[in-house]
């Protein structure tokens, strides 16, 4: 009897114990890592159905939550950026043009979690500036002319083996060049060009397939990137208090992606994982901001978010089983302003979208639209006999010469000629193609769009958006 005493009040003593544990451990404050892509478009990965070749982001997904349904205001890389580590719209930090800078003022991730004692460092592509509004420890660049992922995973390794040693917790951002144009580095043999999948709202030429193999090889890169950084964490044992963050950045450098307000390129693609805390192998699809992200994060590390200024909100709640709708609308916009080849180009657009519509506004609808990588597709439309090599635009130019079907002549005209208004219902038409603007059975939700649209430009002092954008290219 007294043996069965006993071996109650051990079970009793380590239940209470384990109880204690699990306490202490929830109390901590995470370490966070958060992994960048560059320019990799959601639908081409693994956890997504893509193409790509990704095991470690799919084991990811395994491990954490998917989000489904994740909006940036602006598809280039700073203003991208600069949404994120801020938390803060791309209309009240200005940075909406590409390299672009935030006003003088703008907060971001190291002054919300160095006062809680984070040591705060980027590793890998900036983007960035003022520096006095992203005072990251800056670990460096990474080279883009070859594969870079040894030289990240020494820099982060001894970046994290420090934090650790003083008993300090980190949030380290590793921001990848892989998946930005020039393609220079992973495995191509992986995706031979025959067997590269043509989606709807492109032309599946000889320059389109080459060109997206080697963005996807790049994209493998990333992925295998993952698998090593979370191997760190492993042999550190810091793995159980780990929030790993996997973003894609925007959409990628091809047409219809990048530079514009579509679905494909103002979504992105975003995994997070933290043991026991967030649940394993679910999927999210309520509305998130990519400027969600930074409160999300302060709130993980027990700050007070009220304390700061945020145009996001935090999504933690829902990252860690809530079921809480935080946003009803997701804004876009796009300035050509600064753009390479098209730097005075006045052609705004803005847009937004709910849970199924998208509404998209080119004021400057009268004129074209174009970026550097769409400047030679426009050449070879004025110059039929052109004598450079096409690149995938201006391929699908030439293709069309070839053979002038109508379903080649809608893309290839949309690549520079949008409606002034464009709506688009994503559940019955993803790719966008399909312009229900004129719908009587859409006037509804047209006009409801629209107002709201007009409502958020309005509070930003963005009615006009070509005398906004006229502001960017003086200065």
């Amino acid at each position: 009897m007294k043996s069965y005493l006993s071996f109650l009040c051990s079970i009793t003593y380590i239940s209470l114990l384990s109880g204690l544990l699990t306490t202490v451990h929830a109390a901590d404050q995470p370490n966070i890592l958060i992994l960048l892509g560059d320019d990799i478009d959601k639908s081409s990965l693994g956890p997504w159905g893509g193409q790509a070749h990704t095991p470690h982001l799919d084991q990811l997904a395994r491990d954490g939550v998917r989000l489904d349904c994740v909006y940036a205001n602006v598809a280039m890389c700073a203003p991208f950026r600069q949404e994120f580590y801020s938390g803060q719209c791309a209309w009240r930090t200005g940075a909406m043009p590409n390299h672009s800078k935030s006003v003088a003022g703008t907060k971001s991730l190291p002054h919300y979690l160095q006062p809680l004692g984070y040591h705060v460092g980027l590793l890998g592509k900036k983007h960035i500036g003022p520096r006095d509004s992203y005072p990251f420890d800056d670990l460096g660049d990474l080279p883009k002319d070859r594969d870079a992922n040894k030289d990240a995973v020494i820099r982060a390794e001894a970046y994290i083996q420090k934090a650790i040693r003083t008993e300090t917790p980190f949030c380290l951002v590793v921001a990848s060049n892989d998946g930005h144009g020039p393609y220079t580095h992973g495995d191509r043999s992986r995706y031979p060009a025959a067997t590269i999948q043509t989606p709807h709202d492109a032309l599946g030429t000889s320059q389109y397939k080459q060109q997206l193999g080697a963005h996807l090889a790049e994209v493998t890169n990333l992925d295998d990137l993952l698998g090593k950084l979370r191997k760190i964490l492993q042999d550190e044992n810091v793995t159980q208090n780990t929030l790993i963050i996997f973003c894609s950045e925007q959409g990628n450098a091809f047409p219809f992606s990048k530079w514009t307000c579509f679905e494909s390129g103002l979504t992105s693609g975003m995994i997070a994982v933290l043991p026991e805390v967030i649940p394993a192998g679910t999927v999210k699809k309520n509305m998130t901001w990519i400027a969600d992200v930074a409160p999300t994060l302060l709130d993980a590390a027990g700050g007070n978010t009220a304390a700061w200024t945020f145009d996001g909100t935090s999504q933690w709640g829902n990252l860690t089983g809530g079921k809480t709708d935080i946003h009803h609308y997701a804004y876009g916009a796009f300035t050509n302003c600064n753009i390479l080849d098209n730097k005075t180009r006045n052609y705004p657009i803005r847009s937004i979208r709910d849970d199924r519509y998208t509404l998209i506004w080119s004021p400057q609808h009268q004129d074209i639209t174009s970026n550097v990588t769409l400047t030679q597709a426009l050449d070879w439309i004025n110059h039929k006999n052109n004598d450079r090599y096409p690149d995938v635009a201006a391929s699908w130019v030439q293709k069309l010469y070839d053979d002038p079907q109508p379903h080649i002549k809608t893309l290839v005209h949309r690549l520079h000629h949008r409606p002034e208004w464009a709506l688009y219902d994503r559940r019955n038409d993803p790719h966008e193609l399909d312009n229900l603007a004129a719908s009587d059975s859409h006037k509804k939700v047209f006009e409801r769009l629209q107002k709201a649209l007009h409502t958020w430009l309005n509070r930003w002092n963005d009615s006009n958006p070509v005398a906004t954008e006229n502001a960017f290219i003086q200065k």
